[in-house]
């Protein structure tokens, strides 16, 4: 069992309160999925996009988030969606039970190596063969203030990209690389690829990578070898 919390006080406390930005490109969605997929909002929050997707007529979508007051809030502002809190890894669903999936700002609210494998190879487990996973993040950005506290942070996380923000929030950007090399490891191949600007939690831009990638058949197990006398 995997707990991908990382630094999740804060999305129980300060973050809980948050304005989420990130949006939906729901054009792009809607080339790659249609409306009759089983839909899975990975790191929904309060349902802000599970909303929006149910609103555009996804008509089976399920929102999921480690975070108990995420959740409650998205229960109290969205009577009647989906939500679920799902504290660990792996998640409470059978291999292939959606036809797609939803990442979006999620791993940069996960610093850790470990963690974002294994969030993104979950959704290789349970996005079945052929469905998508539709990923949004933030890339490393290249303005003086990140810049710095990248750096200033780096030695503590061991991570370049991974800052602290001052209200206690620690985030990670990431080389667009890692982002597609995520998507190999957990079995998927990228279909489409979209760049943008996006609003931030503190009221500032930044450029965002989306990544469209389909989930691809496992590949063959080679046969045994003869057996050795």
């Amino acid at each position: 069992m995997t707990s991908p919390q990382g630094f999740l006080g804060f999305w129980e406390t300060t973050g809980s309160a948050k304005t989420f930005t990130h949006p939906l490109d729901p054009a792009l969605l809607d080339a790659y999925v249609p409306r009759s997929a089983r839909l899975l909002d990975y790191g929904c929050g309060y349902g802000r996009l599970t909303a929006e997707l149910a609103g555009l007529g996804y008509g089976a979508v399920r929102g999921v988030d480690v975070s108990a007051a995420l959740i409650a809030r998205g229960r109290r502002e969205h009577p009647g969606l989906e939500l679920m809190r799902c504290p660990r890894l792996p998640l409470p669903f059978e291999d292939g039970a959606f036809d797609a999936a939803l990442l979006f700002a999620v791993l940069t609210c996960v610093p850790g190596d470990a963690d974002q494998t294994a969030i993104v190879g979950e959704l290789g487990r349970l996005v079945r063969t052929g469905g998508v996973l539709y990923l949004s993040d933030v890339p490393l950005q290249n303005d003086a203030l990140n810049r710095e506290r990248y750096a200033r942070f780096a030695e503590r996380y061991g991570t370049y990209g991974v800052f602290e923000t001052p209200d206690g929030g620690v985030f990670r950007h990431h080389p667009p690389e890692r982002l597609r090399g995520l998507l190999r490891e957990a079995g998927f191949s990228v279909l489409k690829e979209r760049v943008g600007v996006v609003g931030t939690l503190d009221g500032r831009t930044a450029e965002r990578l989306q990544l469209i990638a389909r989930r691809e058949p496992a590949a063959p197990q080679p046969p045994p070898g003869p057996a050795s006398g």
